[in-house]
């Protein structure tokens, strides 16, 4: 697992390359035919050893939520925008890194005694404070377009548990690798790990119509609401956790807001965790997406499934996570590896 090298690293969506760097050192010589495509994403295959079998692509996309430097203020202070989708309620006092420097920085926030009447603030009216104290200063340092991050460390919290940044989706990117790193497998597997997902899905589309897939599997974070819910009664299971739960298995999607994952792949995956005492969950909120939205409808079509983490507090700088459920993610995926054939798409 390389999940903490990968959390760490700091890539925004369109500017991914310290990411893609600890994943091409990671899978060389684990795979053939490495290329970096226009956008930037990674493709690779790592052939199989076996005939007539279906190519199987498998995704996972590097980069993250952040922001963007759009100005300056007289003060030094600076003006910026999201990447992605953020919650505006947590970034108030947040520790960030600003620019390709990393330079350490804070959100401003009014202290809570000033501040007991005050509506959380739009992201326009938010600012960074880098230590500047005057416009020439600030712009000496970074420039307009520079990429902020959430400024946070990987680390474990208690046995089972990981915290960090970007588990969305460098869980993901992290189980590829492992793949790639296993087998051998009776499939050819057409790895892609994908640009600019957190912004439209974009790097996902020009690696699928490139590689042209049989089939296809998303590897990604999910969100996890095993949280208290005041508003659930108690004794109804389906509205105190409507959603996944750490330690519960991987999440597979029947739908989101991007796709209806194809029933035969969500049938087998489904029987493999049956049959091999593997932990599922089913994702059935159409909410949020993944790659897997732009590759199901690449060229013909290809029938795609996604097999998720389920994470607290993404798209936060302190996501959790679960390395049971990790563990089982990857088994799921590398006996479904082992299994498929095209008989799984005729059923």
């Amino acid at each position: 697992m390389i999940l903490e090298q990968l959390s760490n690293a700091v890539g925004i969506s369109g500017q991914e390359e310290a990411v893609r760097q600890i994943i091409l050192e990671a899978i060389a010589g684990h795979v053939e035919d490495i290329r970096i495509d226009p956008m930037g994403s990674i493709t690779a295959i790592k052939k199989g050893n076996q005939k007539k079998l279906p190519r199987v692509m498998i995704a996972a996309h590097m980069d993250e939520v952040g922001f963007m430097v759009t100005g300056f203020e007289s003060n030094g202070l600076i003006r910026f925008a999201s990447i992605g989708g953020v919650d505006v309620r947590i970034l108030p006092g947040l520790r960030v890194k600003v620019g390709k420097d990393l330079l350490p920085g804070v959100i401003i926030w009014l202290p809570i005694h000033k501040n007991r009447d005050q509506n959380t603030q739009d992201i326009d009216k938010l600012r960074i404070d880098i230590g500047a104290t005057s416009k020439d200063e600030a712009q000496g340092k970074i420039k307009r377009g520079d990429p902020v991050a959430f400024d946070a460390r990987f680390m474990e919290i208690g046995a089972t548990r990981l915290r960090g940044k970007a588990f969305d989706d460098r869980v993901g990117c992290s189980l590829l690798v492992d793949v790639l790193q296993g087998g051998p497998y009776p499939v050819d597997i057409l790895a892609a790990f994908t640009v600019q997902e957190e912004v439209g899905l974009r790097g996902a589309r020009v690696a699928a119509q490139t590689l042209a897939p049989d089939v296809a599997f998303v590897l990604e974070g999910t969100t996890a609401h095993d949280l208290p819910n005041p508003l659930a009664d108690p004794d109804d299971e389906e509205t105190v956790n409507p959603a996944s739960r750490i330690g519960q298995g991987p999440v597979l999607t029947v739908m989101d807001r991007t796709m209806i994952a194809d029933p035969r792949l969500l049938n087998f995956l489904r029987q493999i965790g049956d049959t091999q005492g593997i932990p599922y969950q089913l994702k059935t909120l159409a909410a949020g997406g993944t790659d897997a939205g732009a590759i199901h409808v690449t060229g013909r079509g290809v029938p795609s499934a996604v097999i998720a983490m389920p994470c607290r507090y993404i798209h936060s700088p302190t996501a959790y996570l679960s390395t049971e459920d990790y563990g089982s993610a990857l088994k799921l995926m590398q006996t479904a590896l082992q299994q498929i054939t095209f008989a799984v798409l005729t059923q």
